[in-house]
């Protein structure tokens, strides 16, 4: 007995696996662009504190003295350093901490995108190899927005009463 395969069966089929796959990376890719995104920022952040916020003094010098803005051809020195300093080492530990949980997300992959633009312009050389991938996962989470298995989506489905009809 030959069982015979339609061309129509086959198609039907590749359809069904393609809509399973399209399911599962929707609820998948989300946390993963989150962890993605936030790992390096996190460990870049880690390495600026001496303690509960205590700022390592190699932080405060590298906003000081070795951190340059290089624009149209020129290196500026940041504005208040020191404050920029701080500013960007709870950035780096806060922002991606909410990345993971989901929260805030299409605000902190906001955050982490304008901190790349900001780190392309004290390391130009850095545009292939870090900040073009880090700046496509941030416009990625802006864009989908936190997935499923996020707080975000947790939070938007609970009810709210102060809406009209409560919905």
């Amino acid at each position: 007995m030959t069982t015979h395969v339609s061309i129509a069966a086959i198609e039907n089929a590749v359809r069904e696996l393609a809509a399973w796959l399209a399911r599962v990376a929707r609820m998948v890719a989300p946390p993963v662009l989150r962890i993605a995104l936030a790992v390096p920022f996190f460990k870049s952040g880690l390495t600026k504190w001496d303690g509960f916020l205590s700022l390592s003094p190699a932080a405060e010098f590298l906003f000081e003295d070795e951190f340059k803005l290089h624009i149209f051809g020129q290196a500026y020195d940041f504005p208040l350093p020191t404050a920029v300093a701080y500013l960007d080492s709870i950035a780096e530990i806060v922002l991606p901490v909410l990345l993971v949980l989901g929260l805030a997300t299409r605000f902190s992959a906001l955050a982490l995108l304008v901190m790349t633009g900001v780190i392309q312009l004290v390391v130009p050389e850095g545009w292939a190899n870090f900040h073009l991938p880090w700046a496509g996962l941030a416009l990625a989470l802006i864009a989908l927005g936190p997935g499923a298995l996020s707080l975000d989506h947790w939070f938007e489905r609970l009810p709210r009463p102060w809406k009209q009809g409560g919905a």
